[in-house]
């Protein structure tokens, strides 16, 4: 009988060692830096960078993925004080091994990921660097017992930009909000079931129509989402579409500009309007698509440039839900604060300007339009509507009944509506809006 101790006849030794095998979950960390790269680099969104930054890990991984790339994002500033507090000198803002750090310590942190966990899935993303610098600037931080502060740092240039424009008051707000996710908004098809469905989902109401949940299961697994009684939507974004619902006539015709994915038009169509909804994005309209069809409510869905289409006839209601920085909803999408620098607003200002010079004759004499930014910029909100009435006398602010809406959220002197940070604190808070309603003279 042969012995098993022996090699077998043709068998061949690998007399190389085999290569050590990375850690469990090192492949959602290699995923979360390809990510920060996109974002901190390259000036990529997060959601946009999504799918080729994770395109080798599934499930639960890409989530981790994603939620780790976030909550750098939030904590950036904060990370880079602790790691240059411990190295003679800083190392590159781009360098690998001050990437793996930001990973591993946020893990550590702020996400409860056990600390030896945190440091062995980034050090194979240091492979052929300073793996003993990273592990030493690791252990040293977490050995001195020292946290990130309960409220986060903003970026010096938006905190910066946001304090001339707003005062100190916003910017702590602002800190204040990217602490944490914030809650989950829905909008009710039906404003008469809000107390039903607030019950239901075990959450609070600010206003009718409107659902926060702060601590919500997977969306689609919700009551009420098969059913299409309500949609994600934050509460400050759907204060446009609310404004044009009051008074609304029957019959009454209302065109969706960059409409997808489909929250105003949705409200639109469940107040009553004929909704012709246009958007450019054939993936954002499949979703536009994808919310009729589970709400089972109606629009003329288009897929146009807004700058080429035309309207075939003036409407009784426009809205233009205009293309921005989106620095308004830097609390779900923190990677705004990294990527988004003057020169992309002025950018975005530029756009907006010419899909209102465009869009305002589609109008009918007496008709309503609304424009609105997610943005905290003032030269894509309270600029760009000084701008727009200089240019068309033919319109005039029609100014908002408070009842329209939140309580916490008043309306501006100037008759627009002006969300911010730090308004409904309490509550929860908001996205950052500019909204003004229009009306087109007789």
């Amino acid at each position: 009988m042969p012995d098993p101790r022996r090699p077998r006849a043709g068998h061949r030794f690998n007399r190389e060692p085999a290569a050590a095998a990375e850690p469990l979950g090192t492949p959602s960390r290699r995923a979360a830096i390809r990510l920060l790269d996109a974002v901190l680099r390259r000036g990529e969104p997060l959601e946009q960078a999504l799918v080729a930054a994770t395109r080798h890990v599934y499930g639960p991984d890409r989530g981790l993925a994603h939620a780790i790339a976030a909550e750098v994002l939030r904590r950036l500033p904060d990370l880079d004080v602790l790691i240059d507090s411990v190295t003679e000198r800083p190392l590159p803002e781009d360098a690998k091994a001050r990437m793996a750090l930001r990973i591993a310590l946020v893990q550590a942190l702020v996400l409860g990921t056990p600390h030896h966990a945190a440091i062995a899935t980034v050090l194979p993303l240091v492979d052929g660097g300073p793996r003993k610098l990273v592990h030493g600037v690791f252990g040293a931080i977490v050995r001195s017992g020292v946290l990130l502060p309960e409220i986060p740092a903003l970026p010096p240039k938006v905190e910066a930009r946001w304090d001339a424009a707003w005062g100190p008051e916003m910017v702590e707000g602002a800190a204040q909000a990217i602490a944490a996710p914030p809650p989950l908004d829905l909008s009710l098809a039906d404003p008469a079931e809000t107390e039903h469905w607030a019950r239901e989902l075990g959450g609070t109401s600010l206003m009718p129509g409107h659902v926060r949940l702060t601590d919500a299961a997977a969306v689609t697994e919700l009551p009420g989402f098969a059913e299409g009684r309500w949609w994600v939507q934050d509460i400050a974004a759907s204060i446009p579409a609310r404004l044009l619902a009051d008074g609304i006539a029957d019959g009454a015709h209302a065109i969706d500009l960059c409409a997808a994915p489909g929250g105003k038009t949705l409200q639109l169509a469940a107040a009553g309007y004929r909704v012709a909804a246009v958007d450019v994005s054939n993936a954002r309209i499949k979703r536009l698509r994808e919310n009729l069809f589970r709400t089972r409510l109606k629009a003329e869905v288009i897929a146009a440039d807004v700058l080429k289409w035309a309207a075939d006839a003036p409407a009784d209601a426009l809205l233009i839900d205009a293309p921005c920085s989106a620095t308004g909803i830097f609390r779900r999408h923190p990677d705004v604060l990294h990527r988004v620098h003057p020169a992309i607003v002025e950018e975005m200002a530029g756009l907006q300007a010419r899909l209102l010079a465009r869009a305002a004759d589609w109008v009918k004499p007496g008709g309503r339009l609304v424009f609105a930014t997610c943005s905290l910029e003032p030269a894509e909100g309270e600029a760009q509507l000084e701008r727009f009435l200089a240019d068309r006398p033919d319109y005039a602010i029609d100014a908002p009944d408070a009842a329209l809406l939140p309580p916490g959220v008043p309306v501006q002197s100037g008759g627009y509506v002006r969300t911010l940070p730090g308004m409904l604190a309490a509550e929860g808070g908001c996205d950052g809006f500019f909204i003004a309603r229009l009306w087109r003279k007789s």
